[in-house]
């Protein structure tokens, strides 16, 4: 009874050992072949659509989520003073094929020249800014290959390459100076990191400012 009882008992060890054996090796891997990181978005380039001139908005003919091709008419101003020959100053067109995110002008509106009357973005452009903790910055190099999975897409892998990476870390941008309270408490900081996707992926469904999880490739 004994005999069986050491006999269970060194089983036990034995399967813990293993068990923790192949966490650390599990760990030992992925911190020295990949970089990781939950702290990333899906991001584009916002594009503001403006008038040429002051006036009267007569028609804005779009809605947010609209699909828009570039040079669409989408509006027109009220002409005032112009001649036929400056008609083109009145119509707003779209500037790039793509959707309109945020829409912040309504008909029979005074709108000025720089005034923003939308928002867009092409969603055939989107990319990831991931943020990275310091201490691994120095693993990283520009066209590494990177695993990526949009929450909104869970479980679908897409893949990318490193594009950019920062200068200085996110807090060096901080309206915030250091504390005056006398206290200092130091914390890792992240730089910014940009990844775009491989051109074959098929990333338009993707929604801007959505959360990602990155796994960038360092071996």
């Amino acid at each position: 009874m004994e005999s069986k009882r050491k006999v269970l008992m060194l089983s036990v060890v034995a399967v813990m050992l293993i068990v923790l054996g192949s966490i650390g090796i599990y760990y030992w891997y992925e911190n020295n072949y990949y970089v990781a990181t939950e702290d990333a978005k899906v991001a584009g380039d916002i594009v503001k659509v403006s008038p040429q001139m002051t006036g009267k908005l007569l028609e804005l003919e779009v809605e947010e989520g609209q699909s828009l091709e570039k040079d669409q008419i989408i509006g027109h101003q009220e002409m005032g003073s112009l001649s036929d020959l400056n008609l083109e100053q009145s119509v707003i067109r779209s500037p790039i094929s793509g959707f309109v995110l945020k829409k912040q002008a309504t008909q029979g509106e005074l709108v000025a020249t720089g005034q923003t009357l939308i928002m867009m973005v092409d969603p055939t452009k989107l990319y990831i800014n991931a943020n990275i903790e310091e201490t691994d910055i120095a693993k990283l190099k520009i066209g590494q290959k990177v695993e990526i999975t949009v929450d909104e897409f869970s479980g679908e892998k897409m893949y990318g390459k490193v594009q950019s990476i920062g200068k200085a870390a996110n807090s060096a941008f901080s309206l915030l100076s250091g504390s005056s309270s006398g206290t200092f408490t130091k914390v890792v900081q992240r730089v910014p990191v940009k990844i775009v996707f491989d051109e074959n992926q098929n990333h338009s469904g993707i929604l801007l400012g959505t959360n990602a999880v990155i796994k960038i490739h360092i071996r």
